[in-house]
């Protein structure tokens, strides 16, 4: 048995078995074991091949950065050939033929995937507790949120199933969850990943793919591994120009860091966030940047309304599609809270879509303008710690309203009104650091840099300028050797 498997993150892992020290199997059976002892504490697997996973593993040929390192993906927008995706609903089973263009880059990497985490209902709120699969709990607290719409794999990356799982972020869902579980979380510019060829422009742009991870390096190494040009693509983005892999390498110039704790929602900061936010500005002082307070002028009301808007319009069409699939008998199987953004979607005219691009512009340009004077911008990633479960999904009396909501003709009087606002503030409220780098398509991450008086985790947010994914990752390297986190393990772990 390769008892030291959780010590090792992707790197590590696929070098002792180019060295021929453990073998891809070996490794294989590392990872399934630790699957089969956590999961039924955290629930966050909801689908394993244990089977096609260990003719993988068997037939591993050494090709590849990650050849032979267990990976689990996210069951949303990453299709595996021959294994079922739910999205996290019980309206959707369906059965890919083919492998999505991320899920093919990845597997050129030589990882070996075994299973699928879970995610919450189209990927729609910030916690994963979806009512097909039931509540991910976080490996630092049992009965706490792992965040969302990553939450499943946020869980399995932070109790160490697996040094790496595969995520996407269209609102802060790989950061969200990332500062959750305390693990390294990382949003690639727009364009850089592929989202095809199921997907075109998911949420206008906002989605983009990536993986969770515990090390900075094993980050890096897959963004140089799986970014460029996808045939067909609304962005045509060339590969960055420099290696985030080898700017992990050494440190970055001295940067100048804006540090902000203003949300761009109507909402306000826990002093857990605010300490974590000062401790962090020290730590940049002592590498040796130039951080001072500031933040972008965003009209903070017009903002949320502008991506409530967009995503309630793309929902609309998601469950469009489930209709013209399952008939009315899938939407009903549909959560309340989805049925009534989509008819929120269907209430709004072209013109509303529009406007609400228009103001996502706005947002572009201010950010745009703010990174002509700033390399990086610091936030705390959430407004404070991670909920219990039962907080931030709609309670029973909340879901009666939203199913009446959603039969009614006049269903945009809910956002002209204030009520959608009031429905979508505790998912909405605790996005307020992580919309904006969705909306603009810019880079950002979350380190695991705080940890409540409770030893609940708290990441901090680094965003950076358009395809200044180099610098972030050269920034993150040098926190993480300053103040490194791979020692800390949840509970869980034991």
């Amino acid at each position: 048995m390769f008892k030291e498997y959780a010590d090792y993150d992707g790197i590590g892992l696929a070098e002792l078995i180019r060295q021929g020290e453990v073998s891809p199997r070996e490794v294989l059976a590392a990872a399934l074991d630790r699957a089969e002892a956590l999961n039924p504490e955290l629930n966050a697997i909801i689908h394993t091949f244990r089977e096609r996973a260990e003719k993988m593993a068997l037939h591993c040929d050494g090709k590849g950065f990650f050849a032979g390192v267990p990976f689990l993906l996210k069951d949303l927008m990453d299709s595996f050939a021959g294994e079922p995706i739910r999205m996290g609903s019980r309206a959707v089973r369906e059965l890919p033929h083919t492998h999505s263009e991320l899920v093919r880059r990845y597997l050129a990497t030589g990882l070996v995937p075994f299973g699928k985490t879970s995610t919450p209902e189209f990927g729609l709120t910030i916690t994963t507790e979806p009512k097909a699969f039931g509540p991910v709990h976080n490996p630092w607290k049992k009965g706490y949120s792992t965040g969302g719409s990553s939450g499943g794999s946020a869980a399995v990356v932070a109790a160490r199933i697996v040094p790496m799982a595969s995520a996407s972020d269209g609102g802060g869902s790989i950061r969200f969850p990332s500062a959750c579980c305390g693990v390294f979380g990382f949003k690639p510019s727009r364009g850089l990943t592929p989202v095809g060829p199921d997907f075109g422009e998911p949420w206008e742009g906002a989605v983009a793919g990536h993986v969770i991870t515990r090390s900075v390096r094993d980050s890096a190494a897959m963004l140089d591994a799986v970014s460029g040009p996808e045939t067909g693509a609304a962005y045509r983005v060339s590969r960055l120009e420099a290696s985030c892999l080898k700017a992990c390498e050494k440190d970055p110039k001295p940067l100048r860091i804006a540090f902000s704790s203003s949300p761009m929602v109507p909402v306000r900061l826990d002093p857990e966030a605010l300490a974590g936010l000062e401790s962090t500005v020290r730590l940049l002082q002592d590498l040796g940047h130039s951080v001072e307070e500031a933040s972008p002028a965003v009209n903070r009301r017009r903002f949320w309304k502008d991506y409530l808007t967009v995503v309630c319009g793309h929902t609309a069409a998601i469950c469009h599609d489930v209709r013209k699939k399952g008939g009315l008998e899938a939407v009903k199987k549909l959560e309340p809270a989805t049925r009534n953004m989509a008819a929120l979607g269907r209430s709004l005219s072209a013109m509303d879509f529009v406007l609400a691009k228009e103001g996502w512009h706005g947002v572009q340009l201010e950010m745009g303008r703010f990174f002509e004077k700033w390399d990086i911008l610091l936030t705390p990633t959430l407004i404070g710690p991670p909920a219990a479960h039962g907080v931030i999904p709609p309670s029973a009396l909340e879901e009666k309203l939203l199913v009446a909501g959603s039969f009614l003709p006049g269903s945009r009087f809910l956002l002209q009104s204030g009520l959608a606002r009031h429905f979508a503030a505790p998912t909405l409220n605790r996005m307020g650091f992580t919309l904006c780098g969705n909306v603009t398509g810019l880079p950002g991450m979350s380190l695991p840099l705080h940890w409540t008086k409770e030893g609940l985790p708290l990441g901090m947010q680094f965003m950076g300028g358009m395809c200044g994914d180099a610098t972030l990752f050269a920034l993150a390297a040098q926190i993480e050797r300053a103040a490194p986190w791979s020692d800390r393990r949840p509970p869980v772990c034991g």
